[in-house]
């Protein structure tokens, strides 16, 4: 299978998966467990996803400036600084655990 053809393929499937979404009846997208199912779905990929970022590279287990920058940005966000800040923090400390080591 050629990478165009793998491309293709996954756009096609990601349009059917949208497309299957209004097949849904709008009673159980009203329904208030489905919104709460959902923000929990999001949060947990979300976490999931920063974790992996942040401890993993390739198959290895990494503590590295990542791990300092998550702890900044999470001190920051505890703080309820602004998401810019917060970005901004967390790039810092990982480039003074870099600089520094």
């Amino acid at each position: 299978m050629s990478v165009w053809l793998a491309i293709l393929a996954g756009a096609f499937i990601t349009y059917l998966t949208k497309l299957s979404g209004y097949a849904v009846p709008a009673r159980w997208l009203n329904n208030p467990r489905m919104t709460r199912v959902a923000g929990a779905i999001t949060v947990a990929l979300l976490s999931a996803l920063t974790v992996m970022n942040t401890f993993a590279s390739g198959s290895a287990l990494v503590l590295d400036a990542r791990l300092a920058a998550l702890a900044v940005a999470a001190l920051a966000l505890w703080a309820r600084l602004p998401f810019l800040l917060v970005v901004v923090l967390g790039a810092v400390s990982a480039g003074a655990v870099r600089w520094w080591g």
